[in-house]
């Protein structure tokens, strides 16, 4: 006790003085004036989070465009940049990306009786009537159609504050069939409804859907919109005419008392508005359904083998009207009304086709710089990180699975690459050299599963084992009420009393999580048994949707991060001896943007990123004393299945434990080498052991 008082009072000292002096030297340059720091922050973060950059997908030129930005940046702090073949850029190749084969070989045909009982067979055109999806993977298919209402199996829903449980596939043999299935859930507008009403459950994801499909033994999916869908297509547009009424009414209005000068331009504008009102009724009056395209259900893992298409609700109702005598207008009414599956064997239809889904390889990139350090630890390393990408147009990751629109990260994670730019140039224009190395990183690919954290502690440029820390900024964005949350807190006996000291200097309600295993890059470094924080200022109702833009940021709050983590550098730089290693098992969960998420089960594993296996999931760390760990896991394992849900990808993975509760005792089947094992496991809460 008495030795924790004595560190904690020299921590205090060292903080005061490195604290003072880097303040000091950022003075007399006048870096560091808060209103010029929120400045560059603001900029930095805005054209991050801007259109242009097309929200920083993987395989999108905005991704690009914004490496070179971050490239071009650091080189202007006269940050040494000449790292890898005299670039800042390491690069790596990733299957990313999915392109659509010959027309050919994309084609759909169903046929069967139409609904006075003659035969019929009908083609659909690619590209008007139907579509493939590069969520689903190539192959050829001539089977029976069945109707699967939203292709949901759900057991933990709750009505009324009853369990309940709600199965399309209830009854239904699908095996071997092409399965039919409507977009997004069931009650959309019901408040009250078990499926959260104008929420979206994880059961309305194409991948969740996909995955019931294949554990139900489907042949091929063909996806269609929902009713709701085209009522908000047909509203939307309703609402862009009444804007060009009402500006093509002004400038009328106008254009009378204009000067001579101006009314040539003036008629352009009226003649221009006149023409997209006119397109546009157009296309109002004209069916408003039609296919996704290839890529609006996002692309599928390199595992997927299902055949995945997208057609009309004309296509099928004709289908459904010749089989069942019900359109789907019907059939959805029905299953809003009661809540009851209206599943069923379309007899006599069949459903012949193929798709033929070519995987491409993309060049990724990590953006690296250096602060090199002056003295006798010059060779030890610090590293700052923050990952640049995001989800692009949405698809796979997206909490709006029912669009394809820009998702811009601001917060996620637009704000954590701003703040380390910041914090970068707050380095290295202090006048003050560091002891050792700072080497500042904008990682690639996280959103797909640590990508490029992972990319770069296998291939790292500067020696792993004189890597001293690790400090990750993901989401920095949103802080409020002062509450900043600190992963990694117990990954070195130092970073405690640290983190509290800052906290109460700069006003935080730190929320300290010990854990070094988590769900962003730091998680890479830990691995590798870095010490390392997490900065994050929480999840919000905008986490991976279009709505998550830079208006909404608090860069006050960005700011003093900024300055929260430039003196644990400081700090963490100016011992000595390296931070004391500590091992913690245990694995830290973000929780529900939507609320507490304490009702959800906990497995306690971390997966391998990327997941090299074909059938499975690798687990890089099983936390102690989990249910994963009580099931016989061990770090390695390649888990097979949970329950009756296969787990191909991590995608699976985490559908399959929402048909869960806390308390379920589970089958688990998974593979060590090339032994099958078998057991069970009662899973629990969330932060629970």
């Amino acid at each position: 006790m008495i030795f924790h008082r004595i560190a904690s009072l020299l921590l205090a000292v060292v903080l005061a003085f490195t604290s003072t002096a880097a303040a000091l030297a950022a003075d007399k340059l006048g870096g560091a004036n808060a209103a010029e720091s929120e400045q560059r922050l603001r900029d930095a973060v805005t054209y991050l989070a801007s259109d242009e950059l097309e929200g920083r997908g993987v395989g999108t030129e905005g991704l690009n465009k914004a490496a070179d930005y971050l490239a071009a940046e650091f080189a202007k702090l006269g940050l040494r940049t000449d790292l890898f073949d005299g670039t800042p850029f390491q690069k790596f190749p990733v299957n990313v990306t999915v392109e659509m084969g010959p027309a050919d070989e994309n084609r759909l045909a169903l046929s069967g009786q139409d609904k006075d009982g003659k035969p019929t067979r009908k083609a659909l055109k690619l590209g008007e009537t139907f579509n493939p999806l590069a969520a689903g993977g190539s192959g050829q298919f001539d089977a029976p159609l069945v109707f699967a209402g939203y292709g949901i199996t759900a057991k933990e829903l709750k009505k009324d504050g009853v369990d309940f449980s709600y199965d399309d596939y209830a009854g239904l043999d699908a095996k071997g069939k092409v399965v039919i299935v409507l977009r997004k859930e069931p009650q959309q507008q019901d408040a009250r409804s078990a499926f959260s009403g104008v929420r979206t459950t994880p059961h309305a994801f194409f991948q969740r859907k996909l995955t019931n499909a294949a554990e139900h033994g489907a042949a091929a999916v063909i996806f269609v919109n929902d009713g709701l869908e085209l009522e908000m297509r047909r509203e939307d547009g309703r609402k862009v005419l009444g804007d060009l009424i009402a500006k093509l009414a002004k400038l009328g209005a106008d254009f009378p008392g204009l000067p001579a000068d101006k009314q040539a331009a003036a008629a352009g504008e009226i003649r221009l508005a006149a023409e997209q009102a006119a397109e546009l009724q157009k296309r109002l009056t004209a069916p408003t359904d039609s296919p996704l395209p290839f890529d609006g259900a996002g692309s599928g893992s390199p595992q997927s083998k299902l055949p995945v298409l997208f057609a009309t609700r004309a296509a099928i109702d004709e289908v459904l009207k010749g089989s069942l005598g019900k359109d789907l207008a019907a059939l959805e009414k029905g299953i809003d009304d009661d809540l009851q599956p209206r599943s069923a064997e379309l007899a006599g239809w069949r459903a012949v086709g193929q798709t033929n889904v070519i995987e491409k390889t993309e060049e990724v990139k990590n953006v690296v710089a250096v602060l090199e350090g002056d003295g006798l630890l010059a060779d030890e390393t610090i590293v700052i990180g923050a990952h640049y990408d995001h989800l692009g147009l949405g698809g796979e990751g997206s909490l709006a699975p029912w669009t394809s629109a820009i998702h811009n990260g601001a917060d996620d994670n637009a704000s954590g690459t701003a703040t380390l730019l910041e914090i970068a140039r707050r380095l290295a224009a202090s006048g003050q050299k560091p002891q050792r190395r700072i080497v500042f990183i904008a990682f690639t690919g996280e959103e797909r599963g640590l990508w490029g954290s992972g990319h770069y502690v296998k291939n790292p440029r500067f020696s792993l084992e004189n890597t001293i820390a690790m400090f990750n900024l993901d989401m920095v964005g949103r802080l409020q009420n002062e509450k900043l949350i600190v992963y990694g807190t117990g990954t070195a006996k130092e970073f405690d009393p640290l983190v509290d000291s800052l906290g109460q200097k700069y006003g935080f309600k730190i929320s300290k999580q010990p854990e070094g295993y988590g769900p962003s890059d730091h998680s890479s470094f830990y691995g590798k048994k870095i010490p390392v924080l997490h900065l994050f200022t929480g999840t919000h109702p905008d986490y991976h949707r279009p709505s998550d833009d830079s208006p909404k940021l608090n860069i006050e709050g960005m700011r003093r991060v900024t300055d929260f983590l430039i003196d644990v550098v400081h700090a963490t730089d100016a011992q000595a001896q390296r931070p004391s290693y500590i091992e913690i098992k245990k694995i830290a969960t973000i929780g529900s943007p939507d609320g507490d998420a304490s009702d959800r089960p906990y497995f306690g594993s971390m997966p391998a990123y990327p997941n090299p296996e074909k059938d499975g999931v690798l687990l890089d760390r099983i936390s102690e004393n989990s249910p994963a760990a009580k099931a016989g896991l061990k770090d390695g394992d390649v888990l097979l299945s949970v329950g009756e849900h296969r787990t191909v990808t991590l995608e699976d993975f985490q559908a399959a434990l929402t048909n869960f509760k806390p308390g379920d005792k589970v089958k688990i089947k998974f593979r060590r080498g090339k032994e099958t094992v078998e057991s069970e496991t009662v899973l629990t809460r969330r932060g629970m052991p």
